[in-house]
């Protein structure tokens, strides 16, 4: 009865939709005030009911009812109950009404939390909204319906999850990289908004901005969270493979990096409004094209959902609608849009401009050494391996040339900046980053051209970031008065390029300094990897709650002392008949000692990797900076102002947009 009832919710879900899709967006055409009053209600129902469907899919799998064929498929009895829960969105079809309850998530914060907007624009954004939800429930109803049962031959007990799922990980990191991808469709609709009222100025660009930012606030910590999850749960040690799948979250990352700059000089200047527009189309089409890659059968992956012809027609169908449809309207009307300003030759605009070029580039440089394989591979031209060497001789020196941008960017003035004075200004900065990044490599015993760019590139972010906020706390009043007197807005973006230069100083230490070995030891044996020792004591078993594992103990040693005692293990699940790898780590804020056990050899040897990175933890430490960043920037005073006065309307300049559309959030 319950997953009947789960059925018929997503087929409301779906009328409400179509509704939500057609009804307000008729009334802001026809100027019907009545019917533009149904977006809001239609958007809190679409959302009451997806959630209720998703809540008996939940309760599918909490009560082992193995007669729904994705429960079946992905749970088991004796796995524990957080591991059922989190298998919810462990499969193709789950994981898919999960992207949807997020979609209705944002629609339903969008019609809350846009109250004081012009009535025109909220009914089209939460109709574009409609739209892009009609096409993902279309898609989960005719093919990846959840609730499909399997009567009368009803399975005594499930498959299991897999057991790379099996972890904390899947917890918590599909749904902030959802929240992340179906944030850019709020960016999309107020984008497409914009262009069907014509309304393409600094008040659209505040509206849309907050949006934006938590978008891609939650896409930073999906992305991070999917790569610490790789790096202890695979028994690899390593943070990033530039597997395509990973490639497909970096790639709307990318662009919706340059749309969040893009947006704010928009905003504060009311240029590049039509580039904007389109890098919002684009990236919130390179989510979908994510959605695809992991969908469609066209990878092999660890991370690839499904393998069914049938569903990978049916997104690519409805990725090309998104995508014409959008770059249609933005042909007949972005041409149409005028620009006043002006700007110099040397001005931030400039460094946002050439910030943007690179972002841009870096995203179509992933996206062809991700793509370009699979159209051979289809065209049956051939077979091609796009790895990690091309993707590191190309996409670092862009990484690098962002972040020297960055830094010479944050001291520049809006219209124009002379010379001279951002000479003087980068003069202290460039020499402090100098003389660090010296002391940095001699530090690490070596030096290496990658390195010494890599290192100079995040400590020059870190000083010019610090060297601007000390500038600017310059008051009378004192420091502290300075400090206070900044806004949150600006506090975010320090945070952000602070964590951007964590981050930075992260991988290229990591990648340079850091020490791994494959060897073969038996208990008792004696291995060295840099200034420690592992000491191979034993190897044992225990019960888990539904495998069971071999487990070797290690003792870590360095200057003679017992630093640690890891336990790392080779686990066996009976149900699947799979075996996983887990490895052991201690952890610290400066380096990681890794321990992973591989395959026996003999009954007494085994394979064991054996790791030293450092500062390994500042990669997602550095993501956890930027997303901080993204949502202080959104709690700034001016996307809370409700509405200004009259007077204030009167006077408002046409950058600033008039005091009736200030504000972003009731």
């Amino acid at each position: 009865m319950y997953p009947e009832l789960g059925q018929l919710a997503l087929i409301l879900s779906l009328l409400l939709a179509v509704l939500l899709s057609v009804v307000p967006l008729v009334g802001s055409i026809a100027g019907r005030d009545n019917l533009q009053a149904f977006a809001r209600p239609l958007a809190s129902g679409l959302f009451v009911f997806v959630a209720l469907a998703f809540a008996l899919l939940t309760q599918a799998f909490l009560t082992d009812d193995f007669s729904v064929a994705y429960v079946a498929n992905n749970s088991n009895s004796m796995l524990p109950w957080y591991y059922k829960f989190s298998a919810v969105w462990g499969g193709h079809e789950g994981s898919l009404l999960l992207w949807i309850l997020m979609l209705a998530g944002w629609t339903l914060a969008v019609a809350i939390f846009s109250r004081r907007l012009p009535a025109v624009m909220i009914s089209q954004v939460l109709s574009v909204l409609g739209m892009v939800t009609v096409g993902f429930l279309l898609f989960i109803i005719i093919t990846s319906n959840p609730f499909d049962r399997l009567l009368p031959n009803v399975p005594a007990d499930g498959a299991d999850l897999n057991p790379l799922l099996q972890d904390f990980g899947l917890i918590v990191h599909p749904p902030m990289l959802y929240m992340g991808y179906v944030g850019f469709s709020v960016a999309f609709a107020f984008a497409i908004a914009a262009l069907m009222n014509g309304r393409l100025d600094a008040a659209w660009a505040r509206w849309s901005r907050p949006w934006t930012t938590v978008a891609w606030a939650f896409l930073s910590l999906g992305i991070a969270l999917g790569s610490w999850w790789a790096y202890y749960e695979l028994g690899w040690g390593g943070w990033w493979f530039w597997d395509p799948v990973e490639n497909a979250s970096l790639l709307p990352w990318l662009s919706g990096t340059a749309l969040m700059h893009s947006l704010a000089v928009t905003e504060k200047r009311g240029v590049f409004k039509s580039w904007t527009v389109l890098l919002a189309i684009v990236t919130f089409s390179l989510s979908l094209l994510g959605t695809f890659l992991v969908r469609s059968g066209v990878l092999t992956s660890v991370h690839a959902f499904a393998s069914d012809p049938e569903r990978g027609v049916f997104l690519l169908g409805l990725l090309a609608i998104t995508v014409i449809a959008s770059l249609t309207l933005y042909a007949v009307r972005a041409p149409v849009v005028h620009v006043r300003a002006r700007y110099g030759t040397l001005s931030r605009e400039i460094f946002l401009l050439l910030n943007n070029v690179l972002l841009v580039s870096a995203t179509v440089l992933v996206a062809v050494g991700t793509l370009y394989p699979l159209v051979l591979d289809y065209l049956e031209m051939g077979k091609l391996s796009i790895g990690e060497p091309f993707f590191n001789l190309t996409f670092s020196p862009l990484a690098v040339a962002t972040g020297l941008l960055l830094g010479a960017g944050i001291f520049s003035r809006w219209k124009k900046t002379d010379g001279g004075w951002l000479g003087r200004k980068l003069l202290w900065p460039l020499a402090v980053s100098l003389v660090g990044t010296a002391a940095i490599l001699v530090g690490y015993g070596g030096f290496s051209l990658w390195a010494f760019v890599g290192v100079f590139a995040a400590l020059w972010v870190t000083v010019a970031t610090l060297w601007d906020l000390w500038d600017k706390s310059s008051s009378r009043k004192g420091r502290l008065h300075g400090l206070k007197r900044q806004s949150r807005s600006y506090y975010g973006m320090v945070l952000g390029h602070l964590g951007l230069a964590i981050t930075m100083a992260g991988a290229t230490i990591v990648s340079n300094y850091g020490i791994e070995r494959d060897v073969r030891m038996e208990p008792g044996d004696v291995a060295s990897v840099g200034n420690y020792q592992f000491a191979f004591r034993e190897i044992g078993e225990r019960q888990g709650a539904n495998f069971t594992a071999q487990y070797g103990r290690f003792d870590v040693i360095r200057d003679g002392e017992i630093i640690a005692e890891l336990y790392p293990e080779k686990r066996q699940y009976p149900v699947g008949m799979s075996v996983m790898t887990e490895a052991d780590i201690d952890a610290g804020l400066f380096r990681d000692i890794f321990v992973a056990i591989g395959e026996r050899i003999t009954d007494n040897a085994w394979a064991i990797r054996l790791q030293y990175k450092p500062l390994v933890r500042w990669l997602w430490l550095g993501s956890v900076f930027m997303a901080a960043g993204g949502f202080l920037a959104i709690a700034d005073r001016r996307y809370r102002i409700r509405e200004r006065s009259r007077a204030t309307a009167k006077t408002a300049s046409p950058v600033t947009g008039s005091g009736e559309s200030a504000g972003v959030v009731s």
